[in-house]
């Protein structure tokens, strides 16, 4: 896609497809079920079901004060249980036009999100759906998202043993999506990226925002979509070109944000050249020659917290997952093991770095 197109692809990242295009009509919970999917497995644990009061006293009515954050699908408040519970509460605003795509995405993410139990995945505490009122109830994530940090908003500067902490924990919450241990079908995020990264207090990753997600049909290997959803940057070349939707997709989009984890610079930069603008053709050039591979490293990241030898590893699998071909890239369970090895290399090296300095001193 020419980059004269990126701007309008931002203004319309999430775009209609027909396999969303059905309008629905709220059911109780219970009631629910995917259109062509087989039933899911049952709930691991239940999901609270909130009245609209309860948002309101929870986030001061909404009050400026709480507002962490906000997006195409709406704006996210921090806010207090009655149980004394912290927590994020998005509230979705969306026009009359995307009515339809909203309460499905919506129910898409309670369906999924209360059936998936793991670690490295943003728990849902609960939902709201009063009248045309609808809101998410999220554990509380301190430390925001990953692309803040990268951009310097973070107040904390990331050092190469926490970014490789967050890109491991984020492999972790996508190969337990494609495997499905809990569900039972493989799911595709489908909007993987920097900003639906949280981090907790001990900068743990947690993927979050599942209104995209995709159960792959049983037994087949794509789903075939009429159009592309996702955020520009992160798409999967072939995704883009064919429309076919696969557990590639998702791996391609986690090497972009090895990138931005590499360089900190975003996926796309509007305000660079032409050619420049796409963190993936900007450096594609640079990640096998380690001499090039220095001049790109974020220079936020402290020299004395990472080994050219981690680098130019996670450089190469970065590479390995960003290939055009889906065929070349490593699942994500590969991914987890490389990543488990170079945090390994990092660490034993800059031991005996430290070792070597203590006896010099």
């Amino acid at each position: 896609m020419p980059f004269g197109l990126v701007s309008a692809w931002n203004k319309r990242r999430r775009s209609k497809s027909q396999d969303h295009s059905d309008p629905w009509i709220y059911k109780p919970a219970e009631f629910w079920q995917l259109d062509d999917q087989k039933p899911l497995a049952k709930r691991r644990h239940g999901s609270t079901v909130f009245t609209l009061k309860e948002m309101e006293e929870a986030t001061g009515s909404f009050s400026d004060e709480n507002l962490l954050g906000k997006g195409g699908f709406g704006r996210v408040y921090k806010g207090v249980l009655r149980s004394g519970e912290v927590v994020a509460v998005k509230k979705m605003e969306l026009p009359p036009s995307k009515a339809a795509e909203g309460e499905r995405e919506f129910r898409v993410e309670v369906d999924i999100l209360s059936r998936l139990d793991h670690p490295n995945l943003v728990s849902l505490i609960g939902y709201c759906a009063d009248g045309k009122q609808r809101f998410l109830v999220y554990e509380y994530m301190p430390n925001g998202n990953l692309q803040d940090h990268l951009n310097r908003i973070g107040e904390v500067k990331m050092d190469w043993p926490s970014r490789l902490k967050v890109a491991l924990g984020a492999a972790r919450g996508l190969a337990y999506l494609h495997a499905s241990s809990d569900v039972g079908i493989p799911i595709v995020h489908r909007d993987f990226k920097s900003t639906n990264i949280l981090l907790n207090t001990n900068f743990d990753a947690k993927i979050s925002d599942f209104g995209l997600a995709k159960l792959m049909p049983e037994g087949e290997e794509a789903y075939v979509t009429a159009m592309v959803l996702g955020t520009f940057g992160y798409f999967d070349p072939e995704y883009t070109s064919t429309g076919k939707l696969t557990l590639q997709s998702d791996v391609y989009a986690f090497g972009v944000v090895l990138l931005e984890l590499l360089t900190g610079r975003s996926a796309v930069d509007l305000n660079q050249g032409p050619t420049d603008q796409n963190i993936v053709l900007q450096v594609r050039n640079t990640l096998s020659d380690r001499k090039k591979l220095r001049k790109i490293i974020d220079h936020d990241l402290p020299r004395n917290s990472y080994t050219m030898e981690s680098i130019a590893m996670f450089a190469n699998l970065a590479s390995r997952c960003v290939q055009i071909n889906s065929r070349e890239r490593p699942t994500m369970s590969g991914c987890v093991k490389e990543l488990q090895l170079i945090f390994y290399m990092n660490s034993k090296g800059l031991g005996m770095a430290l070792h070597h300095t203590l006896r010099m001193s």
